[in-house]
């Protein structure tokens, strides 16, 4: 499993919507307006705002507060960053079984970096009792929805047995559709994986992941 898994800038929206002059851009005090009075799109950029400091100084105890707001209303992207904000405790006391109820809800609305956020959880213990077989499932939900990190993690738990019946074939499987998405620690274990497999069982891991994802690639979003 890799080291980190919580990067919270590579969930956030970029700010605004393309407008071409910043002029246009709304301010600060139009987005408080228009949040307060429930627009969720104003709400997101706002906490988007805070988290980044754009048009406005970087405060992640706002932000946190504003996503917080739009979690609430049912948000899975906003969930999820809640989570993270849990996670790493920006703006907020770090609260590991927070973070894991937010990924858990937004899941629930079969969001992939939730069910890749649980998965990790339930494998290492964190925010809820250590499960291998409930990270595997969490991470197979991400993996077929496209998540290269879900996959390459699930090859290496069929590699390792955990959660799952140890599969050599299943392991390269997964790990050869995570590398053809340019996942770095697939690359890595593909060959140690494949080095105790006949070589008729790779080539028919491989041809079987190029097809699935030929095909699964077409409905990911």
């Amino acid at each position: 499993m890799r080291a980190s898994f919580l990067v919270i800038a590579a969930l956030l929206l970029t700010l605004g919507s393309g407008i071409a002059s910043a002029q246009e851009a709304p301010t600060v005090s139009d987005l408080k307006f228009r949040a307060e009075a429930g627009d969720r799109t104003a709400i997101r950029q706002l906490a988007e705002a805070y988290s980044l400091g754009k048009g406005v100084e970087q405060d992640f105890v706002q932000s946190a507060h504003w996503y917080e707001l739009l979690a609430k209303k049912g948000d899975q992207f906003a969930q999820v960053s809640l989570g993270m904000i849990y996670a790493r405790g920006y703006g907020v006391e770090k609260n590991m079984t927070a973070a894991f109820n937010w990924f858990r809800l937004a899941a629930a609305q079969r969001n992939r970096e939730a069910h890749y956020n649980l998965g990790t959880l339930f494998f290492k213990g964190e925010g809820t009792a250590q499960n291998y077989a409930e990270a595997a499932k969490h991470l197979k939900e991400a993996a077929i929805r496209g998540h290269a990190s879900a996959q390459s993690d699930l090859g290496m738990m069929y590699y390792e047995g955990k959660g799952v019946p140890r599969d050599l074939k299943l392991s390269y499987y997964w790990l050869s559709v995570a590398t053809m998405q340019g996942d770095d620690i697939a690359q890595g274990q593909i060959k140690k994986v494949a080095s105790g497999m006949p070589a008729a069982d790779v080539r028919e891991a491989e041809s079987q992941a190029k097809e699935w994802m030929e095909k699964a690639k077409k409905t990911w979003k």
